[in-house]
């Protein structure tokens, strides 16, 4: 089992910038991918970004140019760092992590808002 929690969201004028935080209870080097979802009010959960344990990382093009993301392996952690956020980028982000042993398990952390509003 593996326990994400997020942390860094919150009420944000549009143009500014947060950056979000994924901690896992587990070393990042155990897992295979970790990265960010999110979920627009009454709209479906949508890729945001990735990164594997070898550093090749994935960006969705909505966020492309704006958006990072990035891990601290000594602090078991992936950030996100949105810049230039508009109201589009409201959405409960919600971190999660794929582990491979003899399955592939995915795990996600309780999410965290982000709203974008003057």
């Amino acid at each position: 089992q593996v326990q994400l929690v997020e942390s860094g969201g919150g009420l944000v004028r549009p143009g500014g910038s947060l950056r979000l935080s994924c901690e896992a209870d587990v070393s990042v080097g155990s897992l295979l991918v970790m990265g960010w979802y999110r979920q627009p009010p009454g709209k479906q959960r949508d890729f945001v970004a990735s990164i594997t344990r070898y550093g090749d990382i994935n960006v969705a093009d909505s966020v492309k140019g704006r958006f990072s993301i990035s891990k601290d392996s000594a602090k078991s952690a992936v950030y996100l760092q949105m810049n230039d956020l508009n109201a589009k980028d409201t959405a409960v982000y919600y971190c999660y992590a794929i582990k491979i042993t003899t399955r592939r398990d995915d795990y996600w952390g309780q999410g965290t808002l982000v709203t974008v509003s003057s």
